[in-house]
């Protein structure tokens, strides 16, 4: 075991294929960034808002005002040196701390696409994708034609854990026997051409579509690994994401991961696409090309690589450490590659209340969070409890409120079923603390969803 495992960390691979991720990568997040920008969500999401959620640890990561553009433009300047390979390990770096550092500036904005590319770009700080074809190359007068195994495989390892474990979250009674969400959001779409008014409305299509996206999911990793089904397999990412994209606006994420898939590819596939971008982009300065790329540093980066693996394989389990159902509390639920499980609606108003003089007042939530935040807010528990604090402090220190208690009368429905209340209306949320441990005051869900 040992020795199969030194040799395979020995072993070394053609390096086209990380080349071509790289640049694959870089383009693809570049356009993300100035598509994000012309849309105006930076001034919609993070600097309109007078109030940003944060995630539990990073409530020190706040939108920076003005400067919150200068962010952007490190992350997209960081994304295109990426693509050229240009300083590449500082410049991974920096998208990596730029982009999360968006990530976490408001957890309303939370989508496991974006939780994907952090994760992604952390990776990659620790890849050699700028050992040929790139910028770094020409400047340093060296190319190599293999790199370190390993390096292209961790890139494969992290598709693969998002697809397979996307497909088994999908192993529960609502996905597979309900056909939840999937029955709500399905007809929703009978504007679409040829198939919005039928094939949208069939329920054998809805059943068909729940069982089809559990499969593709779970065997989509080994297919692109296997040489001989590695063409079907690509064919059904090109189309199960096409598919997805023209059904739900989930905007760049399916273009990059039918990208970030070629990697599963052959060299020789990787090395004819960059012999057609020489025949574009060519230096006019050549540089000695050397046959293996010594990884300085190999054994730290593989602990920490290994270490992080671990993690990512571990933490989609969290949940389990919780009682009650994870689609009702959400605890555990995010950062875990659950993608698109659940229609939720909730209704959540607070009443605000002097414990010392009874005086007590209803909160419009318009007046501090937006629309896509109210709603966001409305049935997820974390959120509750921040923004119950938020009014407490709120009334303390501009309504004069001297014994300040916060109680939340919050009503969710969950895949279909009927609204129930969510939140105990006796607690007084303004007590509560947000930590690792069960919301107690989380009312039971009243019914049952078997599964994973």
């Amino acid at each position: 075991m040992t020795s199969a495992l030194k040799k395979y960390l020995s072993s070394y691979a053609n390096v086209a294929p990380l080349v071509v991720f790289r640049i694959g990568f870089g383009l693809m997040m570049f356009a993300s960034i100035i598509r994000f920008w012309s849309k105006g969500w930076i001034e919609k999401l993070y600097i309109d808002p007078q109030y940003h959620f944060s995630y539990y640890g990073f409530e020190w990561v706040k939108p920076l005002g003005g400067f919150t553009y200068l962010l952007f433009v490190i992350c997209a300047i960081a994304a295109f040196c990426i693509a050229i390979g240009y300083k590449y390990r500082w410049m991974v770096a920096a998208f990596f701390l730029s982009f999360t550092y968006i990530e976490l500036m408001d957890k309303t904005t939370y989508l496991n696409h974006y939780y994907f590319i952090s994760v992604l770009s952390f990776i990659m700080i620790f890849l050699p994708a700028n050992a040929a074809f790139s910028v770094d190359s020409v400047f340093k007068g060296k190319s190599y034609k293999t790199i370190p195994k390993w390096t292209i495989d961790s890139i494969k390892l992290m598709l693969g854990v998002v697809y397979f474990y996307a497909g088994i979250a999908k192993l529960n009674s609502d996905w597979l026997l309900r056909a939840m969400p999937l029955k709500i959001w399905l007809p929703s779409k009978y504007s679409l051409p040829f198939i919005g008014e039928n094939l949208m409305q069939q329920e054998w299509f809805h059943y068909a579509m729940s069982w089809g996206g559990m499969l593709y999911d779970v065997s989509i990793p080994f297919l692109l690994l296997y040489r001989k089904t590695r063409w079907f397999a690509f064919a059904m990412v090109v189309f199960f994401h096409v598919f997805t994209r023209v059904l739900f606006p989930i905007g760049m994420f399916p273009y990059i991961m039918i990208v970030s898939t070629l990697i599963f590819f052959d060299a020789g596939f990787h090395n004819r696409i960059i012999a057609g971008l020489k025949k574009v982009l060519s230096f006019q300065k050549k540089p000695n090309i050397q046959e293996k790329y010594l990884y300085k540093f190999q054994k730290p980066a593989l602990l920490v690589l290994s270490i992080f693996f671990v993690v990512q394989l571990v933490f989609p389990f969290r949940y389990l450490l919780y009682p009650g159902e994870l689609f009702w509390t959400e605890e555990g639920y995010r950062l875990s590659w659950r993608v698109m499980l659940m229609e939720k609606q909730g209704h959540t108003t607070f009443k605000i209340v002097d414990g010392k003089t009874g005086q007590f007042k209803y909160v419009d939530n318009s007046q501090f969070l937006t629309t896509f935040q109210e709603k966001q807010m409305s049935f997820q528990p974390d959120f509750i409890l921040e923004f119950a604090h938020f009014l407490g402090d709120y009334y303390r220190e501009n309504e004069n409120f001297q014994e300040v208690q916060v109680y939340a009368d919050s009503y969710v429905a969950l895949n279909g079923r009927l609204s129930q209340q969510f939140i105990d209306p006796t607690i007084d949320l303004y007590k509560e603390r947000e930590s690792f441990k069960h919301k107690h005051w989380i009312l039971p869900f009243n019914d049952e969803i078997k599964g994973l």
